[in-house]
């Protein structure tokens, strides 16, 4: 008899984590994946990063760490969100997170009431509908389409606003779409949002340093949009730091307070070692993360040429981020290898049995029509895997 509550049977999985656990289980039979599912960089930490570790070590950060994160380490997030960002945040109105992931959770927590309605643009990053749900809220998805480089337009937004509509959650730079939200496209946005003072933002922008268009814009630069919007970051992309889980937020102030006063009560805070590190992290300009930068712009360029020889594979270019999200619907309704492909989990996993890839299905991001596939790989990999998939599919 299931004892379980109704509110972790009602859960769904992570499918980017479901499948990059079905990958590990192939590999321990011996077989040769290639993983494309995971959002994880494939370059080590900086060294001055790990330095910093483990200087903190050496002098005994040991204890807990406050709530809300180390003064030192706001106070470093103050500083890029003035310099990166043009956004002026103070202390109180910034809370260090075990992770990104913990923000959003902590976000919808304290902001959520039973029936609250959020606007997700799809595709929308897999865990945002679920962290909605378990806060009783309800996800209203708006789809968008490859032609429009997977943008909500105004006129969308004004659509799917309803009396219940508490808040508006997006990413920018996109996963999985690598969309970026220029800043008429977010002013256009904000016009509608203007006439509904009751309605919330949060902006994701933990990708917010991959970005190949050059220029970031966050909504709460916009006066009108800085008190109803929570700007959430982190340092696991840019820095490739996902494992040391080191997420925040700058917020207006009582929305702060109380992502505090939850987080009391579900981890405290986060990592005392993890985030002496961030603070040498952040201090540093983002030059010092060029490198990886460039050469995800050259991994784009590459599996998008890759991916123009495949017939039946319909892609954009995205701005940001280290995801290409194809339109595969033509294969739907084919059968390939005596497998009959129906939708995109199918798709995806013929790839992983049949091509040996792991990618992960649109339909957990909320768009049934792609997959997402990751270039946070070696270009070696990528190679492979591309041509692993055409074969497949030929």
């Amino acid at each position: 008899m299931n004892q379980l509550s109704d509110r972790i049977n009602n859960l769904a999985t992570s499918a980017t984590l479901a499948m990059a656990a079905k990958a590990r289980e192939l590999r321990a039979e011996g077989k040769d994946i290639i993983g494309l599912s995971l959002g994880e960089p494939d370059f080590n930490t900086p060294d001055f990063i790990k330095d910093a570790a483990i200087e903190a070590i050496n002098q005994n950060y040991n204890s807990y760490s406050p709530v809300d994160g180390y003064v030192e380490l706001k106070e470093a997030i103050i500083t890029k969100f003035k310099r990166d960002n043009n956004l002026n945040y103070t202390l109180p109105q910034v809370v260090v997170s075990t992770g990104a992931k913990q923000s959003l959770a902590n976000i919808a927590a304290v902001m959520l009431n039973p029936g609250d309605e959020v606007i997700l643009p799809c595709p929308y990053w897999v865990s945002y509908s679920d962290i909605v749900k378990l806060s009783d809220g309800v996800p209203v998805e708006v789809q968008t389409s490859i032609e429009n480089d997977f943008k909500m337009t105004a006129e969308q937004l004004e659509a799917a606003i309803t009396p219940k509509t508490k808040m508006i959650w997006y990413s920018s730079p996109c996963n999985p779409s690598g969309s970026v939200y220029s800043k008429a496209e977010l002013r256009a946005l904000a016009d509608v949002l203007k006439k509904y003072p009751n309605i919330y933002i949060v902006s994701d922008e933990i990708y917010e340093h991959i970005n190949f268009k050059g220029g970031h814009f966050s909504m709460a630069e916009f006066d009108d949009m800085y008190d109803r919007t929570i700007t959430v970051n982190g340092v696991s992309k840019a820095f490739a730091m996902t494992g040391w889980r080191i997420g925040y937020i700058g917020a207006p102030d009582w929305i702060a307070r109380a992502c505090n006063k939850m987080q009391g009560q579900i981890t405290s805070g986060a990592n005392c070692i993890a985030q002496r590190a961030v603070i040498t992290a952040l201090e540093a300009d983002p030059s010092s993360i060029k490198y990886m930068v460039d050469e995800f712009k050259e991994r784009r360029s590459l599996i998008l040429n890759l991916l123009s020889e495949i017939d039946g594979f319909k892609t954009n270019e995205p701005e940001g981020a280290f995801y290409v999200f194809p339109n595969i619907s033509s294969y739907f309704g084919k059968t390939i290898k005596g497998k009959t492909i129906n939708n995109a989990s199918d798709f995806s996993l013929f790839l992983l049995e049949e091509a040996l890839v792991a990618t992960v299905t649109g339909e957990a991001f909320g768009n049934k029509d792609c997959i997402r596939i990751s270039y946070a790989a070696s270009q070696k990999d990528i190679t492979e895997a591309i041509r692993r998939i055409k074969t497949a599919l030929s």
